[in-house]
């Protein structure tokens, strides 16, 4: 066995290829809501600042250009509520997947460390800990957990998989019990601009934080509110001294966002327009799928956000995926997430229009 595999898990994904292959050999072809890959075009405004920044002979800069801050920090303050951040507080990066990957390791954790996330979630945050040599560990409730070593807390609401979201009064409370212990809260908000039956609440929110950022930072990713999964374009907002830390590992390290893709994110962060258009992609979509998984026998549970539908037949997961399969549609297994998911089903509604009519047809 080699040093890395003895590092990291089995890529989940590959499991899947079987079952892909069966659903692949539907004679009207494969729906594929496995993976949250946004399918919709790029919205135009977009493309075009990424065209017009095309001629960008010289090397960027990690910190992004000051037009990107400023779009950066004018967006969380209008759209999250926070107040009183200066460009100290953001920092751009190449997608958030690698931030959550990396971040353990560029914050100089290793044995003897201890990282924590949900017991149901995207299975990076371990990944994360493992490359850093760290402890890690699955919590219930973050706050029942030992304190002591836990350098650093990952928070996901809404949630991938579960599309659960945390309360403005379970931020809050976490937030407290975090700085009173001196563990550093990361909250991974991607999917905060998709609630549905609830309406999200960053932990960067005054009433959550106090107005301090101290001993927090908020990860957000344009990939799914904008269908910018192919820029690698996200940002992480939040306490002064750790972002400052990371700004100068990421320097060193050549951790930068091309230029045409920061000119990108500030047309994206500007423009409210293309978001309500997705979201009511996304909804109508949504509505579908659920209606006919629950009149094929599955119960939604939890759900409020995301793109995704957490749904089970109290079965394995393997078994219902293998019966989607058969159908040509193809879900992630549950038990990709943790042991907690393992029977249930992640049904993604990142697929065409089409695509979920046909879905919901063979439903």
């Amino acid at each position: 066995m080699s040093a890395v595999s003895e590092r990291l898990p089995t890529f989940p994904w590959d499991k899947l290829e079987p079952y892909k292959a069966t659903a692949a050999a539907h004679p009207d072809g494969i729906v594929d809501l496995s993976v949250g890959t946004p399918v919709d075009p790029v919205p135009e405004p977009v493309q075009k600042a990424l065209v017009a920044a095309a001629d960008s002979p010289g090397y960027p800069t990690v910190w992004g250009t000051p037009e990107l801050r400023d779009a950066i920090t004018g967006w969380c303050g209008r759209r999250l509520g926070a107040r009183g951040l200066t460009h100290r507080n953001v920092l751009p990066v190449v997608g958030s997947k690698e931030l959550v990957a990396w971040l353990p390791t560029q914050l100089g954790l290793g044995p003897g460390d201890r990282v924590a996330y949900p017991r149901l979630a995207y299975p990076t945050y371990e990944v994360g800990a493992r490359l850093a040599r760290a402890e890690y560990e699955a919590y219930d409730d973050p706050t029942e957990l030992d304190p002591e070593g836990l350098r650093l807390l990952w928070l996901n609401s809404p949630s991938n998989p579960t599309g659960r979201v945390l309360s403005e009064d379970e931020l809050t409370r976490i937030v407290a019990w975090a700085r009173e212990h001196g563990v550093l809260v990361l909250s991974d908000e991607c999917y905060l601009e998709l609630g549905w039956e609830a309406d999200p609440v960053s932990v960067l929110h005054p009433d959550v934080c106090g107005g301090s950022y101290e001993g927090i930072v908020a990860v957000h990713s344009l990939s799914k509110r904008s269908n910018l999964a192919g820029y690698r374009a996200a940002f992480v907002v939040g306490d002064e001294r750790v972002l400052g830390d990371l700004l100068q590992i990421r320097k060193h390290g050549g951790m930068m966002t091309s230029a045409p893709t920061q000119a990108a994110v500030v047309a994206a962060l500007g423009d409210d327009v293309h978001v309500r258009e997705q979201r009511e992609r996304y909804a109508a979509r949504r509505t579908a799928l659920r209606a006919a998984l629950e009149k094929h026998g599955f119960r939604i549970e939890h759900s409020e956000a995301s793109l995704y539908l957490w749904a089970t037949r109290d079965e394995s997961c393997w078994d219902t995926v293998g019966h989607l399969a058969e159908l040509g549609i193809l879900v992630a297994p549950g038990d990709f997430y943790g042991a907690a998911g393992e029977r249930f089903v992640r049904v993604a509604l990142t697929a065409s229009d089409e695509r979920i009519e046909a879905a919901v047809a063979r439903l």
